[in-house]
């Protein structure tokens, strides 16, 4: 994973969000306490996370209100400990502090970048048949192969100057039609497009106030609501007109920083679905294996 930093508009209460994400997440269960017969709360409540942390229930509170955004790297690490988190979202969770810092932001107000370098294009190349996609920090999609054209070509995904995945997830009525868990899509669209400087880069903040304005409540809402860390890999269904439901497994891989790109592989998630996209590449079975998920 490439790990860049960057800056946040400190209005966002982004760390308060996360933490009491986290929060609800955990089951006390997990960390061996009893669940209660009147327990309300999703999850664990403040002051179970406070016990656990070693710290106040006063600090937890203020911590998810918004009110500090500037706890100590020992207080840090207690909480993560206490909620269960992984590294990668332990590495998610510092760079939120370090956002509310407002220092220099890494990319700035630089153009996404829109050049794919001739290695990369050989890596999508060798990649066929299987689908893959390569992105820019704004969602356009910058290349792909001819595996990935079969996929999303019919669906009306690479129908747009230049396309745009948030944007077709977001504003075409097709997606919707297209992936029958779209609200899951949606949330990890929203993810991906805050994992960089969002709202506090220009290019981004342009994107973010036409999806507003296009897509309205629909996109507004889980900005305010989904933290910006995407799942970098999992399956997704595809209705796709040709093929049929497909599960595909994706793995995102992160391209350096300098380029500011990350690529998406799909592969089939089980047998129908390899059978499928046999079917579509024109290929004997069994070219692409199946990946369990």
């Amino acid at each position: 994973m490439a790990h860049r930093c960057y800056v946040r508009n400190v209005s966002d209460n982004e760390l308060g969000m996360f933490l009491r994400i986290r929060r609800e997440a955990v089951t006390p269960a997990e960390v061996g306490l009893p669940a209660g017969p009147r327990r309300r709360t999703p999850g664990l409540r403040r002051t179970e996370v406070a016990t656990l942390a070693g710290i106040s229930v006063e600090y937890v509170t203020r911590l998810e209100q918004g009110r500090d955004r500037r706890p100590s790297a020992q207080v840090l690490s207690t909480l993560a400990d206490a909620l269960r988190l992984t590294t990668s979202e332990r590495i998610h969770l510092h760079r939120l502090t370090k956002a509310a810092d407002g220092g220099f932001p890494c990319t700035g107000n630089a153009t996404p970048a829109r050049i794919v370098r001739p290695t990369v294009q050989a890596l999508l190349d060798r990649l066929e048949p299987a689908p893959a996609v390569l992105l820019n920090r704004l969602s356009e999609i910058l290349a792909y192969t001819a595996g990935y054209e079969r996929l999303a070509g019919p669906i009306g995904l690479l129908d747009g100057t230049p396309p745009n995945l948030a944007r077709y997830v977001f504003t075409d009525n097709r997606a919707r039609t297209a992936y029958p868990d779209w609200d899951h899509i949606a949330d990890e669209q929203v993810a991906a497009l805050k994992q960089g400087p969002f709202q506090t880069n220009r290019h981004m903040a342009t994107l973010a106030d036409e999806l507003t304005v296009s897509a309205g409540e629909a996109f507004a809402r889980r900005v305010d609501t989904v933290p910006g860390l995407a799942t970098s890999s999992g399956v997704i269904r595809l209705a796709h007109p040709e093929a049929g439901e497909l599960r595909l497994a994706y793995e995102t891989l992160d391209l350096p920083a300098d380029d500011d790109q990350r690529l998406i592989v799909h592969l089939p998630a089980d047998g129908a679905t390899s059978a499928a996209l046999d079917r579509l590449n024109s290929r004997r079975p069994d070219t692409l294996r199946v990946v369990s998920g």
